[in-house]
């Protein structure tokens, strides 16, 4: 009897690859009514992967527990006949969709290889193994899950099924990403007609519009109309069929700057109404490299922080993921070891306190009064910590995960504004992609909630330079 028997009866089989565990330990959970193999190589990397403090170590530890709870008490016979794929805390008659089972490679399974593949090597075993199940069991369909672009193109070559782990994608397309801003009808006003209400409160404008235009909309949300009198505004309330709107602050003009930064487009306006927002407490700004992310929240961030004193300071922190070979160990404290990560932020600091009227005495003190102020902290050491009163910038939030995201928003206690920051086409974390990304994920979950926003910023205003290299290279 072979020692794979229980899988006669499957009709669908995945065979998970190492890094779909240390991506996402609940991975094998995923699967629905269908069956997982784990082959032996693959317990033998999350056992290598497990030591450390790194995101994927504490993965692979937490993989090895969901195995360790569903393995617990069961003899060969039952280990044979593949364990119930029970998420923890669950019974079987308290799910409300059939659970499959989890297979383990408890014998010698070892299908016929090209010599050009050598063995030995972890894909490669997972392969061989794939095959002998396939020869094994004809009836059934074997197929190989894996983040690893190679392994995938390797399987299709030798005829086996294979796929990427695709349950942690928020979108199918990251087109369908929202991005704050929609566009009103020409026929607008005319729709509204007798229905439209108006008033003016602590000095802004307000509209009370309805219909089914409204059911789309999402709170904080930016309307604009364009023609002989541009009209924009932002959804303030969603209620049905009705929605309230407000006017918007006029950031582009030179009586109303934001730490002597004016707004250059529409959506940088737009950004600016939410960064200076106290009751938007968590802003999402997406875009490609110079579209103004970090300027526009920096600038509010002073604004609020030095003039206002709504916030007590700025904390800034970033994924440490380098572009090229990695320098190695730096030395220093905390923020010395971060400063050449945070290159970004001293380039615009020296947009916001070079003022030409200002003589360099004066640009020296208002620069060593603003570093005072404005902390840089590494995303390592921010578990356990709670921020009262802080305006937290997190630069280059598309590198970091929905897990780690979920860590470092939830450290946000009263009072505290965090402002993501990103550019979902410039992903360098392995495994990770546009659809999968945690900022992506954080937009597409924060949208329906009333005290955040996002905006997509589309337009590049660095430089003439810039913007051309961004078009054609």
């Amino acid at each position: 009897m072979s020692p794979h028997s229980g899988i006669t009866n499957s009709k669908r089989l995945f065979i998970l690859d190492t890094n779909v565990l240390m991506h996402d330990p609940t991975a094998l959970f995923r699967f629905m009514e269908h069956d997982v193999f784990l082959p032996i190589m693959v317990l033998e990397e999350l056992d290598d992967a497990k030591k450390g403090v790194s995101e994927v170590a504490r993965n692979a530890r937490q993989a090895s527990r969901f195995l360790d709870a569903l393995i617990s008490g069961a003899g060969e016979e039952k280990i044979n006949q593949g364990l119930p794929l029970l998420p923890p805390h669950y019974a079987e008659e308290e799910l409300e969709r059939p659970a499959g089972r989890l297979f383990f490679q408890t014998g010698k399974l070892s299908g016929q290889l090209p010599p050009s593949l050598p063995r030995g090597k972890a894909d490669n075993d997972i392969l061989s193994v794939a095959i002998a199940l396939l020869d094994e069991f004809p009836e059934t369909r074997v197929t190989i899950v894996s983040k690893d672009i190679n392994l995938r193109i390797k399987a299709a070559i030798l005829g086996i099924h294979a796929e990427d782990y695709t349950n942690d994608k928020v979108l199918d397309d990251v087109d369908l990403l929202y991005n704050g801003i929609t566009r009103l009808p020409d026929d607008f006003w005319g729709q509204q007609g007798d229905k439209l209400e108006s008033w003016k409160s602590n000095g802004k404008t307000y509209y009370k519009v309805s219909g089914e235009l409204t059911r789309n909309w999402h709170p904080n949300e930016f309307l604009y109309l364009d023609g002989d009198k541009t009209f924009e505004a932002q959804v303030c309330d969603i209620s049905k069929d009705q929605a309230t709107i407000s006017l918007l602050h006029d950031y582009s003009q030179a009586h109303h700057p934001v730490w002597g930064i004016m707004a250059r487009n529409r959506e940088q306006n737009y950004a600016l109404n939410m960064l200076m927002d106290p009751e938007i407490e968590f802003v999402s700004l997406v875009g490609m490299a110079g579209t103004g992310k970090t300027l526009l929240t920096l600038a509010a961030g002073l604004e609020q922080t030095l003039e206002q004193g709504l916030y007590r300071e700025i904390i800034m922190t970033r994924v440490t993921v380098p572009v090229g070979e990695d320098i190695g160990f730096l030395p220093g404290t905390e923020e010395e070891k971060m400063a050449p990560w945070m290159g970004a932020l001293l380039d615009n600091l020296e947009v916001l306190t070079g003022s030409e009227t200002n003589g360099d005495w004066e640009r020296a003190a208002t620069q060593d009064l603003i570093q005072k102020r404005i902390k840089i902290r590494s995303l390592n050491f921010m578990r356990g910590r709670t921020f009262l009163n802080r305006y937290i910038i997190l630069d280059e939030a598309q590198n970091l995960t929905a897990k780690q995201m979920k860590t470092l928003i939830t450290r946000a206690g009263p009072g505290t504004k965090i402002v993501c920051l990103g550019n979902i086409a410039q992903i360098d974390t392995p495994y990770l992609t546009e659809t999968s990304s945690g900022l992506t994920y954080v937009v597409d979950r924060f949208k329906n909630w009333p005290h955040s926003g996002h905006i997509t910023l589309t337009r590049g205003e660095r430089s003439r330079l810039a913007d051309y290299a961004s078009d054609v290279l």
